[in-house]
């Protein structure tokens, strides 16, 4: 079809045009997040009592807000995907740590059944472990640190100059 073309060029051509795609339709997305939290703001703030926000609109706010933040990562992870043709796991793992942190300040607890709270713990508890332990391999990776050091609490040492 395209004879001075080789396959892997079309298919890393493809890619970049998905991706770029994709980062458009990502600020769109954000920039109606944005404005969908602004009008709930301020439609808030404009019923009576005037400036007064109860409980319920503060999670629903929250919530809100945490949506654009997980854009805003999403968007910077797709980002660095299309300039450096790979995924950061660290980046993946905060988008996680902060969707699931939506779903738990927006959950209600009076109808949650406790083995659903146990299983949103299990995973706050093995997203950290897992940001821990990778953050820590990097900062290995970068300072170059002992490996049987890497599950250390101790802090690392400082990267040499």
């Amino acid at each position: 079809m395209f004879p001075n073309v080789k396959r892997p060029d079309i298919l890393r051509l493809f890619e970049k045009i998905v991706v770029l795609v994709l980062l458009v339709l990502m600020m769109l997305t954000i920039a109606a997040m944005v404005v969908e939290f602004a009008a709930a703001l301020f439609g808030q703030l404009a019923q009576p009592p005037l400036f007064s926000l109860g409980p319920p609109q503060v999670v629903e706010l929250f919530g809100l807000f945490l949506n654009v933040l997980i854009g805003l990562e999403l968007l910077e992870s797709t980002k660095i995907y299309l300039q450096e043709n790979r995924m950061h796991a660290d980046v993946v793992l905060l988008v996680a740590i902060i969707a699931v942190s939506r779903k738990v300040i927006t959950l209600d607890y009076a109808k949650s059944r406790p083995d659903t709270l146990f299983g949103i713990s299990a995973v706050i508890l093995a997203l950290t472990i897992g940001y821990f332990v990778l953050r820590r391999a990097l900062e290995e990776k970068k300072n170059g640190v002992n490996r049987k050091k890497i599950l250390s609490w101790r802090k690392l040492p400082r990267r040499k100059k």
